[in-house]
């Protein structure tokens, strides 16, 4: 049972003012003596209330919300940009605006964000949670009744809806494709482990490394931030080892290109000197040099369908949780030096 929002009502009598008092303390406005604000202040944070400014601007005209507060944990990733311009396309149709924000992967951040989107009333939220996000974090809004949607990352007993990729056969199968080319020495690059994409995608490698019977060494495994810079660095750190890796998974696209940039920087190329996989299959693989492998998740796909599970939330009048699991397919492009004729294929997973 959704619990009832707290109102201005509320605060006013625990705090022992008028109502016209707390709206004026909301209000921000030099009128009220610092004392008294201190004091509906208080009241405020123990109450746990949340102003929601749109609904004030909005009342008069009895008008309802239609804002789609999004998330992210990084959108100087390009995959998040695609992921949004999907997100935007279904939410548009509907009537809605998206309101987008970038946590940079703080939590303080998310929790600013996300507080100043319930002000302005917004009818739902798709998250790409921060890490460390807990399920306590999602709590408030589940009770406030605020459909929310988490994306590429779930958070562990939070009873909101989810759609990820599936990060495990993705994994799986790149592995499989670079032993199936007489690679012996394959590594994972970059991501941070303490997140759940990281685990998931790290252990489809490690099993298809085991049916192989390859190598599945602690020393091949590289974490480093999910970024070109992180590539960059993590293949640095590969190409260090007494005994060097021959090709790569990497965590995503931007970790891949940052591996293809640290490679050529050892005069090293890409797809003939070292094989090279990305994952996500953002728009810049496909036009890339050499032209990525990798795993497509369909980045502005898995925002349209993010959107859609939403909106039908919104529709319903109730936030029953979903968890849906998308489909991914190996692209298989010239890095990992497999395709002599330089034409793109698919590998069926």
């Amino acid at each position: 049972m959704v619990k009832e929002r707290v109102t201005v009502i509320d605060i006013a009598r625990a705090a022992g003012v008028s109502k016209s008092t707390v709206s004026l303390v909301l209000q921000a406005s030099p009128l009220v003596n610092e004392v008294t604000r201190a004091k509906v202040n208080a009241v405020i944070r123990e109450l746990g209330y949340v102003y929601n400014r749109g609904a004030a601007n909005l009342r008069q005209s009895n008008a309802k919300s239609k804002i789609i507060g999004v998330v992210v944990n990084d959108l100087t990733n390009s995959f998040f940009a695609e992921l949004a311009v999907g997100i935007d396309m279904v939410v548009q149709s509907a009537g809605y605006v998206q309101f987008l924000a970038n946590t940079g992967e703080s939590l303080d951040r998310q929790r600013e964000v996300i507080a100043s989107m319930r002000e302005h009333g917004i009818s739902g939220l798709i998250l790409s949670p921060a890490r460390g996000t807990e399920a306590s974090d999602l709590k408030p809004l589940v009770a406030a009744g605020i459909p929310v949607v988490n994306v590429v990352r779930q958070v562990v007993g939070a009873k909101v809806s989810s759609l990820i990729s599936d990060n495990h056969a993705g994994a799986h199968a790149a592995v499989t494709h670079l032993a199936g080319l007489g690679h012996r020495r394959i590594a994972f690059l970059g991501g941070f482990a303490d997140t759940a994409v990281f685990h998931e995608r790290f252990q489809g490698y490690r099993d298809a490394l085991i049916h192989a019977g390859l190598d599945a060494g602690e020393d091949l495994v590289i974490g480093s931030a999910p970024s070109r810079a992180g590539g960059v660095a993590a293949v640095e750190r590969a190409l260090a080892l007494p005994v060097q890796p021959t090709a790569a998974l990497c965590f995503n696209d931007a970790v891949a290109f940052g591996a293809c940039d640290g490679l050529r920087a050892k005069r090293l190329e890409p797809g003939v000197d070292f094989a090279v996989v990305g994952f996500d299959d953002v728009i810049e693989a496909k036009t890339a040099v050499p032209a990525l492998t990798t795993v497509s998740v369909d980045p502005q796909g898995m925002g349209w369908r993010t959107a859609q599970l939403l909106l039908k939330q919104i529709n319903a009048g109730k936030a029953d949780a979903e968890a849906i699991v998308g489909s991914v397919r190996l692209v298989i492009r010239q890095s990992c030096g497999s395709s002599a004729d330089k034409r793109e294929r698919l590998a069926l997973i």
